[in-house]
């Protein structure tokens, strides 16, 4: 674990980039982060990432297929909104733990 610092906030990281803490994300920690994965969020982007935190933090595990399904993205849309590995992307983004589907 390390600390860097997001948006002007000290942040704990593993050592991969996500987030110890969910409960220090905020949207403009997101907004950092997606530029670094060479994301540009929308709208669009804050719904999937609502769905994946509240997801997560229901204690419910994450898939494509399951974003997928939820009604807000298609799979398709997945892919497009967060280009290369949507699933790393989207959860690095959104501050909360790699799923363990996840290599």
């Amino acid at each position: 674990m390390s600390i860097k610092t997001i948006a002007g906030v000290d942040i704990n990281v593993n050592d991969e980039g996500y987030m110890e803490d969910a409960s220090q994300w905020t949207k403009e920690i997101a907004k950092e982060i997606a530029k670094e994965e060479g994301v540009e969020l929308s709208d669009k982007h804050f719904e999937v990432i609502e769905f994946v935190r509240g997801k997560v933090a229901a204690g419910e595990g994450l898939t494509i297929r399951g974003i997928g399904k939820s009604g807000v993205v298609n799979a398709k849309e997945f892919y497009a909104l967060f280009p290369g590995a949507p699933l790393k992307k989207a959860t690095k983004i959104s501050g909360v733990p790699k799923p363990t589907s996840c290599i």
